[in-house]
């Protein structure tokens, strides 16, 4: 699972930031894939570390969790029971450090990673020296998926690559042609209605700021070399379920996990407060 905490939203910049990371200055406006690529695999390479050591105990090494509520692929199983995932050969897309591909795995699945971040594979690799799971990883995109048609009877994507894909059209029809007929396909998004909100895990972010029907992508530019150092893009539930029907999907399901009793994780803007009136995160399940 990945996730940057500011993705998504203005009204606040970096809310993790540290000193060593370079100052952004925060925009709305037009990106194409090109650019989205060029901004977000380095900033992954630079973010990996940090990423890893704050959220890496909770994610667990071998652990498959849908967002930063907790929810995990045991309780839903989106991709099959745990007795059915034996055998099975599984993608994921934005891996990060393959936390949830060594959690099927080790149930006999034959997972496979996939990530833009050169860094976020090194950390794969040192979990997998760590945990005795170790799970191949390769470095690509979800626009251009390097496996021969029907490879896969599942991929999915746990916060990955599709929030940062600007041709998702491109990014569905992969998925759609590396899948077997009748596999699955699964995502976990930032909750498309969080768009509406500042960055802000109190009680101050509750107050919607912005045009849910606003898809300007969000993007963080370099302060200092003007570069553009961060892409996140935004789409309608109504979006999704578009995109997921034209790209020959149908789909099973829609999960809005509730933010749990006790549990009092912040992540970025995700936080108890604003969980009990709004869902942080969606989880779509569709079929080829």
């Amino acid at each position: 699972m990945r996730s940057r905490p500011s993705a998504g939203r203005l009204g606040s910049a970096l809310v993790e930031q540290q000193e060593s990371r370079p100052s952004v200055r925060v925009e709305r406006r037009a990106v194409d894939e090109a650019e989205s690529r060029r901004a977000n695999g380095p900033d992954w390479d630079v973010y990996a570390d940090e990423y890893q050591s704050t959220h890496g105990e909770f994610l667990g090494d071998v652990g498959f969790i849908w967002g930063p509520e907790g929810c995990t692929e045991e309780q839903y199983a989106l991709l099959g029971e745990s007795s059915q995932l034996s055998g099975q050969d599984i993608l994921e897309v934005g891996c990060g450090a393959a936390q949830c591909s060594r959690w099927l795995a080790a149930r006999g699945a034959r997972a496979i990673g996939l990530d833009l971040s050169h860094r976020q594979l090194q950390h794969s690799r040192r979990i997998d020296e760590a945990s005795g799971v170790a799970v191949p990883v390769v470095t690509g995109t979800a626009t251009h998926l390097p496996f021969p048609d029907d490879s896969f009877d599942a991929v999915f994507s746990s916060f990955g690559a599709l929030q940062f894909v600007s041709d998702i059209e491109r990014a569905i029809a992969e998925t759609h042609r590396v899948l077997r007929p009748g596999g699955r396909f699964a995502f976990s998004i930032t909750h498309p209605t969080r768009w509406m909100f500042p960055d802000d895990p109190s009680e101050e972010g509750l107050v919607a700021s912005q045009s849910y029907w606003d898809r300007t992508p969000y993007v963080e530019v370099d302060d200092e070399t003007g570069r553009v150092a961060y892409v996140e893009h935004h789409r309608t539930l109504g979006d999704w379920v578009s995109l997921l029907a034209s790209g020959g999907f149908r789909i099973e399901r829609l999960e809005e996990p509730e933010w749990p009793e006790g549990h009092e994780r912040i992540w970025g803007g995700w936080s108890h407060i604003r969980g009990k009136y709004t869902p942080g995160t969606a989880i779509f399940l569709a079929t080829a």
